[in-house]
């Protein structure tokens, strides 16, 4: 395959790589809240 005519689903790394991303940009925003409200994100959730 070429460069233009890659797979973007999948296990291929175009796909892991935004996942990861994603992940890590979640994880900072879970961080973020719970450094700002005080609770937990379980306890922001309801749980």
């Amino acid at each position: 395959m070429t460069d233009t005519t890659q797979r973007r689903f999948g296990f291929v790394n175009f796909a892991e790589t935004w996942n990861g991303r994603l992940a890590m940009l979640g994880f900072v925003i879970g961080l973020g809240t719970e450094l700002l409200t005080g609770q937990g994100v379980l306890n922001q959730l309801g749980f």
